[in-house]
């Protein structure tokens, strides 16, 4: 009984996947097609909705994320370290490589959207989703998303003005303004978010799985809208479609080797085997439902935004199905062997 309704709730996690898949391309075509619609300040006025809906999304994030999983588990000093590292730190690193060695080849904005990238934090449902399927301490996987999250609000900002001041099309990054916008919509929203937890917590977990669909209709408006602004200011005819596959390759070559860094650092630590799936899980993911909000504000106004998110877009869907697989073989190989009937 119990693994049928664990399949029926991965096949429903999948469905909705693929209709969010669905939804991101649908949100590129129209803001191709029709940029004057979704644009900032366009007839739809986009970025005003779009506003409203990252304070409701760090709201939601408030009550639905519990701090107290920070309390659980702390002991594992070494493996929360080690996520922690490898998503704020060995990433920004291993772009500076890539940067170094094919900086050149690529359009200067999908670089800088590269880095960005390389400093947002690690998911929550996801990787303590992946953790679960595969069978690891699922316990030290919410600790870790959780942790990753709040330290994200402040250095993904922190890290991204290090790169992004005068970076992208000139556009200087003021980090003074970008934290107090920062601290505007999204950690009080989630501080507020925290406060209603006490009174409303219990009832929000019974409806949690319906608020998967604002997090997800929002991030389809940024899109659209982030799109918007880029093509109305010559993303295609500047790029073309060769914009994508230089996208598609580079996620490859950021998610496949933090996949194998993770797991080999984890080995050398000698983790047991559930500890290593939450290193591997937590340290390769990065956030979409995070990452695409924080840019909205992080970069308001600049027109290469849609460029800057791109590189989060494909890394998300590639870090879902190849998770899923290791997730899958990670189970089957810390399952016991049942005898022959």
């Amino acid at each position: 009984m119990g693994r049928s309704q664990a399949r029926r709730g991965r096949s429903r996690q999948h469905g909705a996947a693929d209709w969010f898949l669905i939804g991101m391309v649908a949100a590129v075509i129209l803001a191709s097609l029709l940029p004057e619609w979704g644009r900032t300040g366009g007839l739809l006025h986009l970025d005003v909705i779009g506003n409203v809906g990252i304070f409701a999304i760090f709201f939601l994030h408030g009550i639905g994320l519990s701090t107290e999983s920070l309390v659980h588990g702390a002991s594992r000093w070494r493996l929360h370290l080690l996520v922690q590292l490898c998503t704020f730190g060995l990433f920004p690193l291993w772009w500076l490589v890539l940067n170094a060695a094919f900086g050149r080849f690529i359009p200067h904005d999908l670089m800088l959207g590269f880095f960005y990238l390389a400093v947002l934090p690690s998911t929550v449902s996801s990787s303590v989703a992946m953790t679960a399927m595969a069978r690891g301490n699922v316990a030290a996987a919410v600790l870790n998303a959780t942790l990753s999250t709040l330290l994200g609000v402040v250095l993904t900002p922190l890290l991204a003005s290090l790169v992004f001041s005068g970076a992208a099309n000139g556009q200087a990054m003021d980090l003074g303004a970008t934290m107090l916008k920062v601290a505007q919509m999204l950690l009080l929203p989630f501080v507020l978010g925290q406060i209603a937890r006490r009174f409303v917590g219990e009832w929000f977990q019974k409806v949690k799985p319906y608020t998967t669909w604002v997090d997800r209709g929002v991030i389809l408006l940024l899109v659209w809208s982030s799109f918007s602004d880029s093509v109305a200011d010559g993303l295609w005819s500047k790029h073309g479609i060769g914009l994508m596959a230089m996208t598609a390759v580079g996620v490859c070559l950021f998610l496949f080797p933090m996949l194998w860094v993770t797991r080999w650092i984890a080995r050398r630590l000698g983790f047991d085997v559930e500890d290593e799936i939450v290193a591997v899980f937590c340290g390769s993911k990065k956030t979409l439902a995070s990452g695409v909000p924080m840019a909205r504000l992080l970069f308001a106004g600049n027109p290469s935004l849609g460029v800057v998110v791109l590189p989060i877009m494909f890394y998300h869907q590639l870090q879902l199905f190849v998770c899923s697989v290791m997730a899958k073989k990670y189970a089957a190989r810390i399952e016991p062997v049942q005898p022959p009937r």
